[in-house]
């Protein structure tokens, strides 16, 4: 096994009937000379100091981290507002609270084309999260509806031990065709009231065809962006998804460590 490979393991494709199983290369992220940033791929890594000390502290998350995360979104996207609304902490314990705070175990993308619409409804809602998210940034509600760009980026970041039983893989996003994404629609994530249309990915037609990568040991000062929806690149037909799942490390027994990462995802807008 060549140092590009990081290891073969499983990861779970969607069908009309549920869930395939099919064995998948996933290459080391911080070995593969395949390139791109995030505006290409759907995924860059970036070294990134954060003065979080308590990752399980929500009030410090969201009085530090999503200042420090907003910064991040705007200097990568040069967008003129990003919108924070709320983080998931996913280790055991949130599972416990609610299992869908518990590693994703299928290739899915979180957004398809109608997530525009939605989120400009969802801004425009009554929900203390758009509301707060608002006001942090000092933006009306219009402004989502305003905006001649909508971006979601997504900020991935491993606070627990380096090596996990369930670390995330991403997939090239130019490696992914439309036809091979299944819409289907989430009515409530968590318990919340936003519903939304996500993206379950169906298996390739051969075993090469999708470019899966890791980032092995990535400690907390480490962030992982994945683009998630981009209103530009959906109207002009090109890749706005990033295909990721959880996936077995199999040098790793479940639960030894487990996984324990934080998600925050941005709005980015552009006037």
């Amino acid at each position: 096994m060549s140092d590009e490979v990081f290891c073969q393991t499983e990861l779970n494709y969607v069908t009309a009937q549920g869930i395939e199983p099919k064995d998948v290369t996933i290459l080391n992220g911080r070995m593969s000379a395949s390139g791109g940033g995030w505006e290409h791929r759907g995924f860059e890594l970036f070294a990134h100091h954060s003065n979080v000390l308590n990752w399980d502290d929500d009030n410090e998350v969201a009085n530090l981290y999503y200042r420090e995360m907003t910064s991040l979104a705007k200097a990568l996207s040069g967008c003129t507002h990003a919108l924070m609304e709320g983080h998931i902490n996913r280790n055991p314990n949130q599972a416990v609270v609610h299992p869908d705070y518990a590693p994703i175990q299928f290739v899915h993308s979180d957004f398809t084309e109608t997530y525009g619409k939605a989120i400009c409804e969802y801004y425009e809602s009554d929900e203390d999260g758009p509301r707060n998210a608002l006001k942090r940034a000092n933006v009306a509600p219009e402004a989502v509806r305003a905006s001649k760009r909508i971006l979601i980026l997504q900020f991935w970041r491993n606070v627990g031990e380096p090596r996990m039983d369930l670390p995330l893989a991403i997939c090239d996003a130019e490696s992914v065709s439309r036809e091979e994404l299944q819409d289907f629609h989430v009515s409530s994530y968590a318990g919340g009231d936003f519903g939304f249309d996500t993206f379950g990915v169906l298996a390739p037609r051969t075993d090469d065809q999708h470019r899966w990568f890791t980032f092995p040991e990535m400690t907390a000062q480490e962030v992982l962006t994945l683009r998630t929806y981009d209103s530009e690149r959906a109207a002009l037909g090109k890749p706005f998804w990033t295909p990721h799942s959880a996936f077995h490390d199999p040098n790793v027994s479940v639960g030894n460590p487990a996984r324990k990462s934080i998600e925050v995802r941005a709005t980015c807008l552009f006037e």
